[in-house]
């Protein structure tokens, strides 16, 4: 299924500006262009310090956390919320490449009330942990 990431994306900023709108945040930017890989888009929402960032090529791929200089990907914020990897729902798999917005808005709902609404020191603190379970976690072999 060949997909215009920019219309796409903007599809997916309406499912999920309920759950981001309803925290304060607004939807600051969207780009899109060609790149090696392709058609992008992407997409910034911002409260204050927090931003939340969207990649979109032929499905929503890079979800990102920021607090001021401190960001977290999607996947690494809800194992450290979770304490288990890959038991959410984004990115989750399916033809239809709406549906991770829909997985991301779900994931948001359940696990990211510290993103959200929390305190900065809470926010920091998972991405700390974060970054300690990258660092214990097994390596392959290179």
């Amino acid at each position: 299924m060949v997909t215009d990431p920019a219309r796409t994306l903007a599809a997916g900023v309406e499912i999920l500006a309920p759950v981001l709108e309803r925290h304060g945040f607004t939807h600051a930017s969207s780009a899109a262009g060609d790149s090696s890989g392709g058609r992008y888009a992407s997409s910034m929402w911002e409260r204050g310090r927090r931003r939340v960032e969207l990649h979109f090529r032929n499905s929503l791929g890079l979800v990102r956390y920021h607090l001021g200089d401190t960001s977290i990907a999607h996947e690494d914020y809800m194992w450290a919320v979770t304490g288990e990897r890959n038991v959410t729902e984004y990115p989750g798999f399916s033809d239809d490449p709406l549906d991770g917005f829909r997985h991301l808005r779900s994931d948001l709902e359940k696990y990211a009330s510290c993103f959200l609404s929390g305190s900065d020191a809470s926010f920091l603190e998972i991405a700390h942990k974060a970054s300690e379970l990258k660092q214990k976690a097994p390596r392959l072999p290179g």
